[in-house]
């Protein structure tokens, strides 16, 4: 498929790596009962080395979210301010003896980073790259007892990151038993070679994996069922001859009336591939699917399933805020609700590619994703970073995240690298032809791009290799009026936008007056402020990007732009730009750390959805007669009237661009109320109350039931509220939790980006009025009873089930 095109179709019907459990092929969690040292220890790869003294845990594990903050760390404040080193994993385990005949495998989702694995004794090998997945085949190695797999992590050569990262096996390990002829790692790949309402041609290829010498015929399946179980269409082809040590197979079916998946109605089907050897069953593959088509056109823009829509995505760090790099599912899932309630429809995994969990998520729950490889090639961003790797591993680490990810519907759009700085030299244009290359060679149904920051197309030698099929533009929002006239024919998408700067819960005045913190990236930075804080206005910004509202002024705008991502949905760990120590996590996001939302939240809300919005803001508690911007964001409505203590203040509608309205109100205590109204009739109100002291606590989680699992989160907010249950704005209490029952407390955070205190604690000061416990089930069922207390104020507690 030509991909140089202004208008492209792609078509794609999903079949991802997860696979079902048969008595042909096992899959089963690998995390359990390992055992972890922090430090280098030589003699631990050999199975006779006594760990006992080892810390005993389950992955996934991130030992530096357990360390201390201190500008000191070799990670320096750009990589979080935590600790990195060296570790080492052990695990003791024995095989089945249903497992006898079996290849056995263990499969790593990421190890951050330079892992080593052994397998009593023997070296299985070395992965370089933190973020990707890999897996070794362990059967030769094995005994009939006792086994050993041991795994050293190297995560101290340092600055390695403009982020954080994490160090350890922070993603999941599973351990694979199949037959001798079986479906090969991430060797099934479905395409659509058309899609419409009333049909869709599937494409099926699969890989057979088996030894040398092997002789027999193979037969092979494939079945698609529907979400209720329901067999949809089958197809067969049998006497296949075994040839060398793999056998690619080709299929094809057409499925009338398609239900398709979209981002409002994610539906998935499910497809189960049957290999048999001889007309004995040697292997069973099971898989979600989901059928969809999209285009991208140089005028029109972005559409899906034949439907226009702009692409209103964020760009994603992998850190889980006081969770770490370690994976779970379930604050996952959190994130991504937070941001559908929003209005947001995209994730940019920036800047490498994510746990294969988050694109699970994001084929059920609606998300477009733009999947991310590399944040640099060979030319360096830190002295220690991946572009030491980079000339032995980019192939096989590129191959290996599109042949995992491929068939996962979510993913739209292939990225091979953002900012890289071969942009600015002609080693770009042949590194850029070979990455792309790498791509197409295995998947031709979604377009490559990369975030690109050079905009004279004359001195960007990426660009010039001609192989790009999107333009992915960083920041430079006043491009894209004239980029159908510099770049005829060409398809613009804004890759990464904005970089806002924005604390929760904390303005300055005047409010209309826009600031760049920093000013230019040369000179240092001395405005701000006592509090390492930020205006929440949505008034400040990076020198290099935009405000929300300027940014996404010229998006609306604009038909030719596809969409955006915005830098960055939720704040993250490390580059706590523009100030220094103690800031150690950033302000860019729409969602603070802690999972909070910023007021700019509901900016996109009001723009993204179709719900109601009306939010009314600052917070109503400032000294006497001082002058207050008050500020509301509102949809669906044709005006905002807002009063004081019951007085009118009058009454406000966005005009032309405008997407807020303001009013200047000399404060007074008491009660600000929001009218929004259309054809004169109320659509919402909302009220904002000046707050007495600090009196009780208030605890609300976000989920009472868990799963007895050792894995489910509730995140319990907390609030700081007066007598009256007004939450009070300037609260900084330290709260003590203290958890009863079977399960534990994760993590604190209050979503501060300048706090050291630890994020492995049972005890928290509130950020204007609220912090965050996090609870994780464990494997007991039971009653979990949270009970937080503060000084001097009245204590609450929250009940959760575990079954």
């Amino acid at each position: 498929m030509m991909l140089r095109k202004s208008l492209f179709l792609f078509l794609l019907l999903y079949i991802g790596g997860q696979v079902a459990y048969s008595q042909t092929r096992v899959r089963q969690e690998f995390n359990q009962d390992w055992r972890f040292f922090l430090g280098d220890e030589p003699t631990a790869k050999s199975p006779e080395f006594n760990d006992e003294g080892w810390r005993k845990l389950a992955l996934p594990h991130d030992w530096s979210i357990e360390g201390k903050f201190d500008e000191k760390h070799p990670a320096k404040p750009e990589g979080g301010g935590l600790p990195t080193g060296l570790g080492w994993y052990r695990k003791s385990f024995t095989l089945p003896s249903a497992w006898k005949k079996k290849n056995i495998y263990v499969e790593f989702d990421g190890v951050y980073k330079n892992s080593e694995v052994w397998i009593n004794g023997q070296l299985l090998g070395k992965r370089p790259y933190g973020y990707i997945s890999f897996r070794y085949e362990l059967t030769k190695y094995l005994k009939s007892g006792r086994n050993v797999i041991a795994v050293r992590v190297d995560n101290s050569a340092q600055p390695d990151s403009r982020w954080y990262s994490g160090s350890g096996i922070y993603r999941n390990v599973w351990l694979t038993a199949t037959e001798k002829v079986a479906i090969d790692h991430w060797g099934t790949f479905v395409s659509t070679p058309s899609v419409s309402q009333s049909a869709a041609t599937l494409s099926f290829k699969t890989q057979i994996k088996y030894q040398q010498g092997l002789k027999g015929k193979v037969d092979i399946q494939s079945q698609v069922y529907d979400a209720g179980g329901k067999l949809i269409l089958a197809v067969r082809k049998d006497n296949l001859q075994l040839r060398d040590t793999l056998l690619e197979v080709s299929q094809s079916a057409t499925m009338n009336n398609p239900i398709l998946w979209s981002v409002d109605q994610p539906h998935l089907y499910k497809v189960v591939t049957r290999i048999f050897v001889n007309k004995k069953l040697s292997d069973t593959y099971e898989t979600p699917l989901g059928i969809r088509y999209f285009n991208f056109d140089a005028a029109k823009g972005f559409s899906l399933n034949g439907t226009p829509m702009k692409i209103l995505g964020v760009c994603m760090h992998h850190d889980l805020g006081a969770l770490g790099s370690a994976i779970n599912v379930r604050a996952m899932e959190r994130q991504l609700e937070i941001l559908k309630e929003m209005g947001c429809n995209a994730i940019r995994t920036a800047h490498n590619p994510p746990a294969p969990e988050l694109l699970d998520l994001c084929d059920r729950m609606g998300f477009l994703v733009m999947d991310e490889a590399f944040d640099m090639w060979k030319k360096k961003k830190n002295s220690k970073d991946y572009h030491l790797n980079f000339p032995e591993w980019h192939t096989a680490d590129l191959q290996a995240m599109v042949k995992r990810d491929r068939n996962h519907p979510s993913i739209i759009l292939w990225s091979i690298g953002n900012e890289i700085r071969e942009q600015f030299d002609s080693t770009g244009v042949a590194l850029t032809k070979e990455l792309v290359k790498i791509v197409k060679d295995l998947d031709t149904t979604r377009p490559v791009l990369s975030g690109l920051t050079e905009t004279d197309s004359t001195k960007n030698f990426m660009y010039q290799a001609g192989v790009l099929d999107i333009y992915g533009l960083n920041y430079n929002h006043k491009l894209y009026k004239d980029f159908p006239k510099n770049y005829p024919g060409k398809i613009l998408l804004g890759t990464e936008t904005t970089s806002s700067l924005d604390t929760r819960g904390f303005y300055e005045m005047p409010s209309d007056s826009i600031r760049r913190w920093p000013k230019d990236g040369k000179t240092k930075f001395k405005e701000g402020n006592a509090e390492f804080a930020a205006s929440a206005y949505d008034n400040v910004s990076a020198y290099w990007g935009s405000t929300h509202e300027e940014t996404w002024k010229e998006v609306k705008k604009y038909d030719h732009v596809s969409g955006l991502f915005v830098w960055t949905g939720f704040d993250y760990l490390g580059e706590p730009l523009p100030y220094p120590w103690p800031a150690r996590s950033s302000y860019f996001g729409i969602v603070d750390l802690a999972g909070f939302p910023k007021d700019a939240y509901y900016l996109y809300q009001s723009e993204w959805t179709n719900k109601p919005v009306l939010h009314l803001f600052p917070h109503w508690n400032w000294t006497a007669g001082k002058k207050v911007d008050v500020w509301a964001y509102y949809n669906n409505a044709d005006e905002v009237e807002l009063f004081l203590n019951g007085k009118s203040l009058g009454t406000r509608s966005k005009k032309g661009e405008e997407l807020h309205v303001v009013w200047q109100v000399n404060y007074q205590p008491g009660v600000l109320k929001a009218v929004s109204k259309k054809n004169g009739q109320v659509v919402l109100v909302k009220e904002i109350q000046t707050a007495g002291k600090p009196a009780k606590i208030e605890l609300l989680a976000d989920r009472s039931e868990l799963s007895a699992d050792g894995k489910d989160l509730s995140f319990i907010t907390v609030r700081i509220l007066d007598e009256k249950g007004v939450v009070v704005p300037n609260a900084d209490n330290l709260v003590q939790f203290k958890l009863e029952g079977e399960g534990t407390i994760a993590g604190v955070d209050n979503g501060f980006q300048a706090s050291l205190e630890p994020f492995k604690a049972d005890y928290r000061k509130a950020f204007h009025g609220l912090c965050l416990a996090i609870v994780q089930s464990k494997v007991k069922a039971g009653e979990l009873k949270l009970i937080a207390t503060s000084v001097g104020l009245k204590e609450a507690s929250v009940l959760i089930k575990v079954k």
